[in-house]
């Protein structure tokens, strides 16, 4: 196991591999974690010397991006467009009135009206250039208009995660072993996981939900071979005014929090990516949540 920090959580890479492998081991968790520490560098919003203030710093101007940019994007045109406006990496500017610290601060309805304008995907300009025959896209154009910004954070840690994941697949797959005889590896970022495979002897890997009434304790344990799960919920970012609970996850189209949602959801998919964006949109559908999830045909975890 290998244990670090990035994009303010604690992280850990498990591996199924013997003793005798840890050299290779130690290799593995570098390249991880450096591929984690790239995408935080990359795209938070907290620096001024990277890519994403370079994307703020030029308002109403098109601008070029890279692959990996205009992958982030057209995932996030995507979730806007399937979700009917829920998911929407331009909602970030809501945090201008809104400080979710568990205290009873409620914004103004004015103060919150007043963000409205520069929240909406739509109101972007995003010109995708065409992929290829394998999919693939070299980049693409964003206009961003005077005012809005982007907020990556809603899927950084879970594409993350499935970067990290990818990159160490790939280098034991160049050691060509039959795919049965590949070590299990396990990438959790905060609570938010990619898996390739079992653990020792072929057991699942097992981890727990945090609960989202006591602090540092698990409500409950489950158990992983493949694929992504991701949790959202509101254990440490709400506030509680006059008896009633307000969670971090907003209604772009309103700027509040929708009403009625359980306090955590967990998602178990293909990948971590489709994982989160799930579980959010499950809590953004307030008490619809349940209804939402059984849907998707996805496993699932609530707790309310």
């Amino acid at each position: 196991m290998a244990e670090f920090s990035a994009m303010a959580s604690p992280c850990e890479l498990l591996m199924a591999l013997p003793q005798e492998r840890k050299k290779q081991a130690e290799q593995l968790a570098h390249l991880a974690a450096e591929e984690v520490w790239r995408i935080e560098k990359t795209y938070s919003r907290y620096r001024q010397d990277n890519l994403f203030a370079q994307l703020h710093r030029h308002p109403d101007q098109p601008q070029r991006v890279d692959a990996e940019t205009a992958r982030l994007l057209n995932f996030a045109d995507q979730a806007w467009q399937l979700s009917e406006g829920l998911f929407d990496i331009t909602s970030g500017i809501l945090r201008q009135a809104w400080t979710f610290d568990g205290s009873d601060r409620l914004p103004s309805p004015e103060a919150v009206k007043a963000l409205l304008p520069q929240v909406g995907w739509g109101k972007l300009n995003w010109q995708s250039d065409a992929p290829t025959a394998e999919g693939e896209v070299a980049g693409g154009w964003l206009t961003l208009p005077s005012g809005m910004e982007l907020d990556f954070g809603g899927l950084g840690k879970e594409y993350a995660a499935d970067r990290a994941l990818g990159l160490m697949m790939q280098q034991l797959e160049a050691e060509q072993l039959p795919l049965s005889s590949q070590p299990g590896l396990l990438v959790n970022l905060g609570g938010d996981l990619a898996c390739s495979g079992p653990a020792d002897k072929g057991k699942p890997w097992r981890v727990g939900i945090e609960s989202p009434t006591e602090d540092d304790q698990a409500s409950e344990v489950l158990e992983i071979s493949r694929g992504g799960m991701a949790t959202s919920g509101d254990s440490r970012r709400y506030l509680i005014h006059q008896g009633k609970r307000y969670s971090h996850l907003l209604d772009p189209r309103t700027g509040w929090p929708l009403e009625d949602a359980p306090r955590s959801v967990t998602v178990a998919a293909p990948s971590c990516v489709q994982s989160g964006l799930v579980a959010s949109l499950a809590l953004l559908q307030g008490s619809g949540a349940k209804v939402f999830l059984q849907e998707t045909g996805l496993k699932h975890w609530i707790l309310e």
